[in-house]
């Protein structure tokens, strides 16, 4: 009785961290809403993206203050001031995101192009400039264009969250990106034995607690000419590198 009172308590305060990040969304998605036309580009990117990192970094106090999660990501600081970077990670859960970014606030995402026109969902990512994805041709020049500018690009190269041990096979475009825009790649790994967002795995679903990730550095890439041949290096820089449980999927 008193386990099930416990359980009950912990996946009400998970479900309230969650609302609470979706209405602090919502609502600087209602102010970028108002600043958009108000900025320019070069202003509008750097505000944009510093709300962003900052919001998702106030999340994760709050988590680690509640005892929910505890995310040990301080090795990102040194990569927070490098300009024209592009930062690849493994893709264990859909809080990934959050946590590079939060520690990056240069870096923009790819996002889907629905999401982006989305009234309620994209007017913080127009603002901040993140990459859309409509097609892979736009898509590759909006990256390049953003890290020549100085900014940060972060990529998932599985596409997906990781259905297999160790990883997905790697999608190509990040190494041609590199290629265009001869800017390096950060191999970053995300280590967790939490399948708590995982593919698979339901939003009210309570894991157990704490849910712990980690965050290395691995290997710096240059870009090179052969760019298919740099993302079977990468690939395979990650598929030795990666530490995942046993059974990744719930």
């Amino acid at each position: 009785m008193i386990r099930a009172l416990r359980n009950a308590l912990r996946w009400i305060a998970l479900q309230a961290m969650l609302l609470l990040l979706g209405l602090a969304s919502l609502g600087w998605n209602l102010v970028a809403l108002v600043l958009y036309p108000l900025l320019s580009r070069e202003r509008g990117r750097e505000l944009g993206r510093a709300a962003i990192a900052r919001g998702y970094q106030w999340f994760w106090n709050v988590a680690e203050r509640a005892g929910m999660m505890r995310l040990h990501s301080q090795a990102l600081e040194a990569l927070r001031d490098e300009p024209g970077l592009i930062v690849v990670a493994n893709h264990p859960s859909m809080l990934d995101a959050l946590m590079l970014v939060g520690r990056l606030p240069r870096s923009a995402c790819v996002m889907k192009a629905s999401l982006m026109r989305n009234p309620l969902l994209g007017p913080g990512a127009r603002l901040a400039r993140y990459i859309r994805n409509d097609t892979g041709h736009a898509m590759v020049r909006s990256a390049v264009e953003d890290l020549r500018e100085g900014g940060q690009l972060v990529m998932f190269p599985e596409g997906t969250r990781t259905t297999r041990t160790p990883i997905n096979p790697f999608r190509p475009g990040v190494t041609l990106i590199a290629k265009l825009a001869r800017a390096p790649i950060q191999a970053v790994f995300i280590d967790t034995d939490s399948p708590y967002l995982g593919k698979g795995w339901p939003l009210w679903r309570l894991p157990p607690l704490p849910i712990v990730f980690s965050v290395r550095l691995g290997e710096r890439f240059e870009p090179q000419d052969d760019y298919a041949a740099l993302l079977a290096r990468l690939e395979a820089h990650f598929a030795a590198g990666v530490h995942r449980p046993a059974d990744p999927t719930p």
